[in-house]
């Protein structure tokens, strides 16, 4: 049983694995490219009433924070597909109805949103109101979250197997 302080394993295809490191891999080549266009933009004088100088900065706020998310991503992320299991875990798609009508179903990826360019389908992170919700959950079972709304919604566990990218 997991102790709470795990988070649940990120798995990605090989493909999505690549694709994330060559965006890495460019952010950190870049890092010059930005330190540069700061040192040009402090030249120009008064920082308070210069936007370029801050607009620069905060290009590399931005770059820096994708760095680290991405580093920690790929050091922790499973490549390959999802172990089968009897209950619904990330690396899944889930087939869900809502409110007991059989015909309102939604069929999605419960994984990484980092997944998302690599398949058509709606990705949801199992830390969201929904994906915590079936977590665990096994084919028929019912559950209620709480909606962003604060709206109360009821879904039934369908069907899951699976992602195979």
């Amino acid at each position: 049983m997991s102790t709470g302080n795990e988070a649940p394993a990120t798995w990605l295809s090989q493909d999505a694995f690549d694709r994330l490191q060559a965006e890495l891999d460019e952010l950190i080549a870049n890092r010059p490219v930005i330190a540069a266009e700061i040192n040009a933009r402090r030249e120009e004088g008064d920082l308070r009433e210069n936007g370029g100088y801050h607009a620069a900065r905060e290009e590399q706020g931005k770059a820096e924070g994708r760095i680290l998310y991405l580093k920690e991503l790929l050091r922790t992320a499973k490549v390959g597909g999802a172990p089968t299991a009897d209950v619904v875990s990330p690396g899944m798609v889930v087939t869900i109805y809502f409110d007991d009508d059989k015909d309102d179903t939604e069929t999605f990826l419960l994984g990484s949103r980092e997944i998302a360019s690599t398949t058509e389908l709606t990705v949801y992170s199992p830390e969201s109101a929904l994906g915590q919700a079936i977590l665990g959950g096994r084919a028929g079972q019912t559950c209620t979250y709480t909606a962003p709304s604060g709206a109360d919604i009821k879904v039934t566990v369908v069907s899951f197997e699976p992602f195979s990218g």
